[in-house]
């Protein structure tokens, strides 16, 4: 007698089930929230995660004004935009975005970290930023998603 044969399951867009998660920014290192985001955007603590796949669920980030960054990364830290004109490049310091606004820290920090294609496109709009505490998105109730890292206050 013949053994059965285990198929690989391989998820279609239609078996994903989403989630929606809160993020609270306020004293989180800039960079560990962010690869915190983008495994969650990507589904990889899902079982039924796959590459090629945009298995993920929604996060939304509050509080991004208060998200640090160490050393003198606050001041030295520079962002880079282009008009698509000639001569368009624009610089700006992390203080600079941070004060005028914040939302972009978080957004450019997870876009760097989900995979550069129509995948990744798709991906990075499931993330949902805002700068303060206050989030128009009560109605998908979200859960609270914790990180164990925080800025110890001295």
């Amino acid at each position: 007698m013949k053994p059965k044969l285990q198929r690989t399951f391989s998820p279609k867009p239609g078996d994903v089930e989403r989630s929606w998660y809160v993020v609270d920014a306020a004293n989180a290192p800039l960079g560990r929230l962010a690869s915190e985001v983008a495994q969650v955007l990507r589904g990889k603590s899902k079982p039924t995660y796959a590459p090629h796949v945009d298995g993920g669920d929604f996060v939304i980030v509050v509080n991004v004004e208060k998200v640090y960054v160490s050393g003198s990364k606050e001041t030295s830290k520079i962002y880079y935009r282009h008009s698509g004109f000639p001569g368009g490049l624009r610089a700006d310091t992390f203080e600079k975005v941070r004060r005028e606004r914040p939302e972009r820290l978080i957004e450019a920090a997870v876009r760097g970290m989900l995979p550069k294609n129509r995948l990744g496109r798709q991906m990075i709009r499931k993330l949902k930023v805002y700068a303060g505490p206050d989030h128009p998105h009560q109605a998908q109730s979200p859960e609270p998603l914790e990180f164990t890292y925080r800025k110890v206050e001295a």
